[in-house]
């Protein structure tokens, strides 16, 4: 699907869907490239608004600019981890560096808890270092995997990381059993726990075992995304880029960002034809809270 702006970059959105809208905190994973910038133009997305939510920026290749209204100006580079924190609101944009000459990499994000969506809006940087695991290495994006906790902000029990397993191995990871996981494969395939994923399949497994195992069958190596956390049982309404718990709410937050109210902030310094996102019209009928099906123990994939 296309991304927003005026540069419409391709992207796989494999978070939410029909099948499932949530997996743990984690609300929404966009998967993108590699996009040759020389032929599509890059990334350029405006100035638009964010509630309720964090986004979690991790790339593979490439360089992005981003800019919000917590007055951040940062770069996002492969290996270092952006964190913005939208909190009751904020805005922000981003804008593939005029030396990218490839992107690609994931754009994540996790649903605010009730005791942590109203608070102020924040943006944390990290270098996660290289966990080595064996025939593997992981980066600890957000949360706790093998012992290594990341220094960033997370408001409920989760975990966020990227994998990459040497040529032909197996990975057996031990897990918290009360969290269900996502593993989005980026180069591939891969197994997960006997179920073959195909490069851009999430595959998905319910809370109850503690140990979750990868294959790589490639002569190459392989690189995943893991994605896990507590089941979240607050109701969430998502809609456009905004998270509520109501239709209300979410027409508040579009009214608010179409009347340029200060709820949001100003993002400074962006230089791009379109200054700001108008928002899409609401639909006709009332939105309703997105809710995880129960859960079931078999790994199951979507792409």
């Amino acid at each position: 699907m296309p991304l927003g702006g005026p540069r419409a970059m391709t992207v796989r959105r494999t978070l939410p869907q029909r099948a499932r809208s949530l997996i743990g905190a984690w609300c929404f994973v966009d998967h993108y490239g590699p996009d040759d910038v020389a032929r599509t133009g890059g990334m350029d997305v405006p100035p638009h608004p964010h509630t309720g939510l964090q986004t979690v920026s991790w790339l593979f290749d490439g360089e992005i600019e981003h800019r919000d209204s917590t007055g951040a100006h940062a770069l996002v580079r492969p290996g270092e981890l952006n964190l913005m924190t939208g909190g009751s609101g904020v805005a922000h944009s981003e804008v593939s560096t005029p030396t990218t000459t490839t992107l690609h990499g994931v754009q994540l994000w996790v649903v605010l808890p009730e005791q942590a969506r109203h608070g102020p809006r924040r943006f944390e940087h990290a270098v996660p270092p290289p966990v080595p695991l064996g025939a593997a290495t992981a980066r600890v994006l957000l949360g706790t995997l093998a012992g290594h906790r990341s220094p960033v902000t997370a408001h409920s029990p989760l975990v966020g990381a990227e994998l990459v397993l040497a040529p032909g191995s197996q990975l057996t990871l031990d897990v918290d059993a009360h969290f269900e996981h996502g593993v989005l494969v980026d180069t591939g395939p891969v197994t997960l726990d006997g179920t073959t994923l195909a490069r851009g399949d999430l595959g998905y497994r319910a809370p109850g075992p503690d140990r979750l195992a990868l294959t790589n069958p490639e002569s190459r190596p392989a690189r995943v995304m893991l994605l896990g956390g507590v089941p979240f049982t607050e109701p969430v309404v998502m809609w456009w880029n905004f998270i509520g718990r109501t239709h209300d709410e979410i027409a508040h937050f579009r009214a608010a960002w179409e009347a340029q109210s200060g709820l949001f902030g100003t993002v400074d310094g962006y230089r791009g034809r379109v200054q700001r996102l108008p928002a899409p019209p609401l639909p006709s009928v009332r939105l309703k809270p997105r809710m995880s099906p129960p859960e079931h123990g078999d790994p199951s994939a979507w792409g």
